[in-house]
């Protein structure tokens, strides 16, 4: 009696379905939460075993914030909803830019900070969302996505343009192979299976990688079945001013993709997210900051591939939720996953990035379907946000010549292009314009 009385929000599911349930929202997160170490790692010029420990440790603290979302502390921490927490993209380029100017500690310094700033900030931030409509959402997410499709490509093909198997042949065979499977695992498939294209080609492009003589598994032996890293792996954090900036930009941009994400689940359960909900549901993504920086992580956003798969299943309890993180709690303390995760080929790695971040891309532009393009200045809000935020990705020393603050901060795609669109939607849609100013001409 008293379970049926419960939102189905709070409900508490059998142990069997909740394990299933669990596990299915893992499957369908898993490959984007792991693409993120594994692109970095690589882009940071890091060994095998070094990427293995980062993702694990990126698997351990989105456990633990999914749980932390889905169980909450108190009136402070978590939103009390089913979703799942993952690394976002968003922060990739950043990390890049950073890890190149001042080091990796750098990287976990500036995460650190950020995290700090999105706990001190959730609540006004909750409060002052109206200052981050779809026009600016949606042209940042649209710059992120393109500007990773370079480090996917880069994946592929190999960093070195003056090795003898840069872009060979059977390189992009392999790669375009995967896009193949993807593209019909996603045209064929139906149910759970239809929304796993992407683990699915990278499970066949590994198996074919080994065929082909790509892969290298010879460290996964030496790897232990049960540990975790040591806090503060790479050393004493550290926190220059302009790494500090780009990741708490990074935040806000993530904050603006979460809050999206959390008010479609408050709709889709029956459960209205308040701003109250809001700030403790950012709050805890700012959490992820500051255990990312100490676990050797990475920050954290709600992942949209599991909002659709609420909405699919129309399974609304958040015990489900927190048995996913659990799982992925358990799957971040077995290094030698994290080892075999971190020897799949570039390749392999490459095309499924390919896919998923001209995927976000695609998300973008699908938000700024809802933007108002009438009588307004929208259309050069997005042109400009686009053009400036991919400058550094066409012309990757456009900035050469500036400070090393400067290059870090416009240097990245992503801060460039939060800054413009946030500063370009203040300028047109929050100061008083002359009422004949748009006015048709004659």
């Amino acid at each position: 009696m008293e379970t049926a009385l419960k939102h189905p929000v709070d409900q508490v599911l059998p142990p069997a379905r909740l394990g299933l349930l669990g596990l299915q929202h893992v499957l369908a997160m898993y490959t984007g939460c792991v693409t993120v170490p594994l692109v970095f790692g690589a882009a940071a010029g890091l060994d095998t075993h070094t990427i293995g420990l980062l993702v694990n440790a990126d698997l351990l603290v989105a456990g633990l914030i999914t749980v932390l979302q889905a169980l909450g502390i108190g009136n402070v921490l978590g939103i009390r909803l089913p979703v799942v927490a993952g690394a976002t993209f968003t922060a990739v380029t950043p990390m890049i830019l950073i890890a190149g100017q001042y080091g990796v500690q750098a990287v976990y310094g500036s995460m650190l900070a950020a995290g700090v700033f999105g706990i001190l900030i959730a609540v006004p931030f909750a409060r002052a969302v109206r200052f981050f409509p779809p026009v600016v959402t949606g042209s940042v997410i649209t710059v992120i996505g393109l500007s990773l499709i370079g480090v996917a490509a880069g994946l592929i093909t190999g960093q070195d343009a003056t090795a003898a198997d840069y872009a060979s042949p059977r390189k992009l065979a392999l790669a375009f192979g995967i896009v193949l499977v993807i593209v019909l695992v996603g045209r064929f498939a139906r149910g759970l299976l239809g929304q796993l294209g992407v683990l699915v080609g990278l499970v066949g492009g590994t198996i074919a990688a080994v065929f082909l003589g790509m892969t290298d598994f010879s460290a996964v032996g030496g790897a232990a079945w049960l540990g975790i890293a040591q806090p503060f792996h790479f050393g004493p954090p550290q926190f220059p001013l302009a790494a500090v900036i780009s990741m708490c930009v990074v935040m806000l941009v993530t904050f603006t993709e979460s809050t999206a994400d959390m008010l479609a689940v408050g709709e889709m359960t029956g459960r209205p997210v308040t701003s109250r909900d809001l700030a403790r549901g950012l709050a805890a993504e700012g959490v992820s900051g500051v255990l990312g920086g100490v676990l050797n992580g990475f920050l954290d956003t709600v992942f949209g591939q599991n909002v659709g798969l609420v909405g699919i299943t129309k399974v609304r309890s958040r015990y489900v939720a927190a048995v996913a993180g659990a799982i992925l709690v358990l799957l971040g303390l077995i290094p030698k996953l994290g080892e075999i995760v971190a020897a799949l080929p570039g390749p392999v790695v490459g095309a499924a990035g390919l896919v998923m971040f001209a995927t976000v891309a695609a998300v973008g532009i699908g938000i700024l379907r809802r933007v108002d393009f009438e009588n307004t200045g929208n259309l050069l809000i997005i042109a400009v946000t686009i053009g400036v935020g991919l400058l550094p990705v066409v012309a990757p020393r456009i900035y050469h010549s500036f400070p090393t603050w400067a290059q870090v901060i416009g240097g990245s795609a992503i801060t460039s292009a939060a800054l413009t669109a946030f500063v370009l939607n203040l300028l047109f849609n929050h100061t008083r314009r002359n009422p004949s100013e748009h006015a048709p001409s004659r």
